[in-house]
């Protein structure tokens, strides 16, 4: 029972919210699934997430218990990321035109998440082990490892690629690396976004999708956003082309402050994908404003307590491991919300936890284990509680305590 109450009482409320999270997402993928129902089974869609959210607990509590430095074998499975990513280029299924999943054994999962997973794992080590000298490699390593897995994710995937490499420079701005040579950096990626969309915009349509598949989604996305903002009311038309914000949008207006209640939602019936991309907007059709804003500290209040863990933490490589993980799921998150209110281009990035998925349900799982790992055995609190339940243990081996 210490070992439950440890996770889901202590650890600077983390394992609190990862229970919050959990339920408001039983609820709500239990409602926005109504259109999956048609083709299926009426309990399979939530059962099948239940079952997810169950696997992830488990997964929770025993990453919870593995030491941190041990998380470092994570990172040098990057190249087996890489073999995995381009094997479902080639052996994957294409789904809405993207092959972003490959089965193997039976078991369908997204590559794209591990390699996350393993990047940020791969980046925080190679930064503990950074050293303020001239031929330290450590800028180099991050650079070469970050622009192979961006670079092969991009081509099915490009907000996650985007998203990715984001989070990556973060790392090495919290890791130390010298503010000149990430400066430069930073050139030369603005310099080729501008590249690739004038490529884009000159170059004709059929040669670049020989070798991004997803550019014209890209475009037209891009096009799409905000192209409706200076049509007055009785101009508008929903089209293909707003048709998903326009419904986000109108499942905002109809949850107004308190909302509709759960279940009530009408726009579920026409969102595509509502009960994945566009979850926090059936939120805010069910609870209203006040439960998308309960929502949205949550993950703000997650990633605080995340900055305290990593600022108790003594060692680099955990304290870098627990920013990078709260940053990939903090990101994410507002990336997601932000798509729900028209304000950044539909992105196809899920809400962590909440949103209806199996691979990034499991991997977020993962990185609320590991958090909760450095919390355990690296913090002065978690290394304090720790000697206590070791001492515990002793003494009702040896019979000191009585039942």
């Amino acid at each position: 029972m210490d070992f439950v109450n440890r996770i889901f009482k202590g650890d600077k409320g983390i394992g609190m919210i990862f229970l919050i999270l959990c339920f408001i997402s039983v609820v709500e993928v239990y409602s926005a699934s109504s259109t999956l129902t048609f083709r299926t089974d009426y309990w399979n869609p939530i059962l099948r997430h239940s079952m997810f959210l169950i696997m992830g607990a488990i997964l929770v509590l025993c990453v919870h218990s593995i030491k941190p430095e041990y998380f470092i074998i994570v990172g040098f499975c990057l190249p087996v990321a890489w073999i995995l990513l381009i094997a479902t280029r080639i052996f994957g299924s294409p789904v809405n035109g993207s092959y972003r999943w490959i089965d193997i054994a039976g078991i369908s999962f997204q590559p794209s998440e591990i390699a996350k997973l393993c990047l940020i794992t791969f980046t925080a080590y190679i930064l503990s082990k950074r050293k303020d000298t001239p031929d330290d490699n450590s800028y180099k390593w991050i650079v070469i490892a970050t622009g192979i897995t961006c670079g092969i994710i991009l081509i099915d995937n490009g907000s996650t690629a985007v998203l990715l490499a984001i989070i990556i420079f973060f790392m090495m701005l919290i890791g130390g690396i010298p503010f000149k040579q990430l400066s430069k950096l930073a050139i030369i990626l603005v310099s080729a976004g501008i590249i690739f969309f004038l490529v884009i915009k000159y170059v004709p349509m059929e040669t670049f999708n020989k070798f991004f598949p997803r550019s014209n989604t890209w475009i037209e996305r891009v096009k799409d956003f905000g192209a409706d903002s200076n049509v007055k009311e009785e101009g508008f038309v929903i089209n293909d082309g707003n048709y998903q914000v326009a419904h986000a949008n109108i499942a905002i207006a109809n949850g107004r402050i308190f909302g509709k209640m759960p279940g009530n939602s009408t726009e579920r019936h026409f969102l595509p994908q509502a009960y994945s991309d566009f979850i926090y907007a059936i939120i805010l059709e069910e609870s209203g404003l006040l439960g998308g804003i309960i929502v949205m500290l949550l993950y703000i209040i997650f990633f605080v307590r995340s900055g305290i863990i990593a600022n108790r933490t003594n060692k680099l490589f955990p304290k870098l491991l627990v920013m990078g993980s709260s940053l990939i799921l903090f990101t994410q998150a507002l990336a997601n919300m932000a798509v729900a209110v028209n304000l950044i281009p539909v992105t196809g990035q899920p809400l962590p936890l909440i949103s209806r998925g199996g691979t990034s349900t499991l991997i977020t799982c993962v990185y609320f284990g590991i958090i909760l790992s450095v919390s355990r055995f690296e913090t002065p609190k978690g290394l304090q509680e720790e000697d206590e339940t070791e001492d515990e243990l002793e003494d009702v081996q040896a019979g000191e305590v009585v039942i």
